[in-house]
C-alpha cells in the first residue's frame, strides 16, 4: 500500500483573527497569514501541519478538533468554504 503526503497531515480550524494573530507560521505548512482559505464568509480560516499540533496553535483556545485529509476536504466542500455561485475572476 503506497502512502500519500497528505496521511501525515493534521487540519485544524479557527478563528481569521485568531490565526492573524497567535499562529506562528514557521510552525505550519502555510507561508503567512496571506497564503490561508479563508471561509465564505470571511471568519475561519485553517492551517495544517505534519505531526504534533505546534503550540501557538495548540494555544488557541476557539479552534476545533483535529482532522485528517478527508475530514477537511470533506468540511472544505460545503457552502460555507465554498461559494455556491463562483464569481470570475
Amino acid at each position: 500500500m503506497s502512502h500519500s503526503y497528505t496521511d501525515n497531515r493534521h487540519y485544524v480550524i479557527m478563528p481569521y483573527s485568531m490565526a492573524q494573530w497567535l499562529v506562528d507560521f514557521d510552525e505550519v505548512l502555510e507561508t503567512s497569514i496571506d497564503t490561508v482559505r479563508k471561509s465564505v464568509d470571511g471568519t475561519k480560516t485553517f492551517v495544517k501541519y505534519v505531526g504534533e499540533m505546534p503550540p501557538s496553535v495548540a494555544a488557541i483556545e476557539d479552534k476545533s478538533r483535529e482532522y485528517n485529509y478527508p475530514e477537511i476536504m470533506a468540511i472544505l466542500g460545503t457552502t460555507e468554504w465554498t461559494p455556491l455561485d463562483p464569481q470570475p475572476e
